[in-house]
């Protein structure tokens, strides 16, 4: 099977990667429009900065705890095994949630509201993309339902 073909997610992947190097090498203002002043400019560096290494932890713990279960495809692996506990005890998919965190602290820190919008489009594939892995995972694991039930899926607490 080709990767072409997307059949396990590729091509989700390759927009994800497209989108996430927008957030960060994008360009911050559009030319012949206001860039509208970013409250708080010393507030957004120190929160931006929180957010980038809360963001960025929630991340690897996620990586980590996967280990030898990690895929850079959203289909889950023929031998992999549903993981519950450490970061995925907080949400369903802390690295998509890392990076968001991530990224939203990024734009707190470049003062930008065009690399808001940017992580706000990411935050709507994330979104979509994780359904269909989740679809996916409900196949494959049938306690998944129970653990969607009991854990947000993107963002500790919130959603």
């Amino acid at each position: 099977m080709a990767w072409r073909d997307g059949k396990r997610g590729e091509w989700l992947v390759v927009i994800q990667v497209i989108l996430m190097a927008v957030v960060f090498l994008g360009p911050r203002t559009v030319s012949g429009y206001p860039s509208g002043s970013f409250p708080f400019r010393r507030g957004s560096l120190v929160v931006g900065a929180v957010l980038m290494v809360v963001g960025g932890a929630l991340l690897v713990a996620g990586l980590v705890r996967l280990g030898r279960g990690l895929s850079p495809l959203p289909s889950p692996r023929e031998r992999s095994v549903l993981v519950q506990t450490g970061p995925y005890a907080l949400v369903r998919h802390p690295m998509y949630g890392g990076g968001l965190v991530l990224a939203a602290g990024w734009a707190l820190v470049a003062r930008s509201w065009l690399t808001v919008g940017y992580v706000l489009l990411l935050f709507g594939f994330l979104d979509l993309k994780s359904r269909r892995e989740e679809k996916w995972l409900v196949a494959r694991f049938p306690e998944y339902r129970g653990y969607q039930k009991r854990v947000r899926k993107l963002i500790p607490f919130v959603y």
